[in-house]
């Protein structure tokens, strides 16, 4: 009797053994396989994470500087300039000659008057302007140029601004106000001139023009 009772004894703590070490042979399978799925979840979505950051951030630096140069003879382009800088939120630089133009000066009517004199000799055109530098220049990628129109062609006192401004890597709009005269030729005269930059097709307003106008306008170029 009592060597029958130590077989069986024996033969069960044999059995708790045996399932002890079971559960812990499929504790240690179950935690591998969790690490291996957690392993393998890490290489799929690493990687797209820190593309999708990238993205993010370069889509950002994209959006470069605006700046809207101009020069109004009597307010009409000053307000589309205005316009443009507060749909885009860029900066405003005015054109501002150093010997400015009465009314009298700007009376195309008037053979005698300053304009008539310059239009007829071109020597005449080379205005001398406050200043022609803009601080920063380099950080702007895009440049809104705004003129009035005179007898077909960009109003004379932005040239020296064009002549004296590297516009490569920049991306140029021009725009101009007159009351009948459409823009013409007048940009691509002044791209000839500056020699540098991507211009795009330019566009004329009338004189009061609306925001919603010029915002459209703005808009379409998407930039």
């Amino acid at each position: 009797m009592k060597k029958r009772g130590l077989l069986l004894l024996t033969a069960c703590m044999m059995t708790i053994g045996m399932l002890a070490g079971c559960s812990s042979d499929n504790e240690q399978a179950e935690s591998a396989q969790q690490s291996d799925q957690s392993d393998q979840a890490a290489d799929e979505t690493g990687p797209d994470t820190e593309t999708n950051t990238d993205n993010t951030s370069g889509g950002a630096a994209a959006d470069g500087k605006k700046l809207v140069v101009y020069y109004s003879a009597t307010g009409n382009t000053e307000a589309v300039a205005d316009y443009i800088a507060d749909i885009t939120g860029g900066d405003l630089f005015e054109l501002e000659p150093a010997e400015p133009y009465t009314d009298d000066d700007l009376d195309y009517n008037d053979r005698n008057s300053r304009v008539s004199q310059e239009y007829a000799d071109e020597s005449l055109r080379d205005v001398e302007l406050v200043s022609d530098t803009v601080e920063g220049f380099d950080e702007y990628e895009d440049i809104f140029i705004g003129y009035p129109i005179w007898w077909g062609e960009a109003a004379w006192p932005v040239d020296q601004f064009i002549e004296n401004n590297d516009f490569t890597g920049k991306t140029v709009i021009p725009f101009c106000t007159s009351a009948s005269s459409g823009i013409g030729d007048s940009g691509q005269m002044l791209e000839e001139m500056a020699g540098t930059g991507e211009w795009l097709e330019g566009e004329r307003f009338p004189s009061g023009v609306s925001e919603e106008d010029v915002r459209a306008w703005v808009e379409n170029l998407q930039l």
